[in-house]
């Protein structure tokens, strides 16, 4: 039987965290933050399944490209306690397959951006290995 959480989380500068270091880590890639001039690479993470960018229509093109989206993100805040970002944790079912998953994760991505007019990074991962191998999660 499928179990159901969904957390949100922010990322605060107070609590000494980037949205570059947060998208770098749970998409697995490198992103070099040009606001600490901080490299976070995560490129040998594993267990990621898939990574994608939803916009909205009217997004500039550089939205789709990771690495700036968050650097802009980061640089659109001053203050020290800033949020310059905020994940929704989802499970996702383990009875049915990666497409379906993808497809759920999509549309609830696609439901964030046209309700927000905001850009929407997700990495789904699979479970890990040492962990409940039902865990099939988003990260949004």
């Amino acid at each position: 039987m499928a179990s159901y959480h969904l957390c949100v989380k922010t990322i605060k500068r107070s609590a000494g965290r980037s949205a570059t270091a947060a998208a770098a880590y749970r998409v697995g890639e490198r992103i070099e933050c040009q606001r600490e001039g901080r490299v976070h690479d995560y490129t040998r993470k594993q267990g990621i399944e898939e990574t994608f960018i939803l916009t909205p229509k009217d997004a500039p093109d550089w939205a789709s490209d990771r690495s700036r989206l968050w650097n802009e993100a980061e640089a659109s805040e001053t203050r020290r306690n800033s949020v310059t970002a905020r994940e929704w944790e989802l499970a996702l079912p383990s009875e049915i397959s990666a497409e379906a998953r993808s497809q759920i994760t999509r549309d609830f991505a696609q439901e964030l951006v046209s309700r927000y007019g905001v850009a929407v990074d997700v990495a789904i991962h699979a479970p890990h290995r040492e962990g409940d191998q039902r865990n099939h999660h988003a990260h949004v």
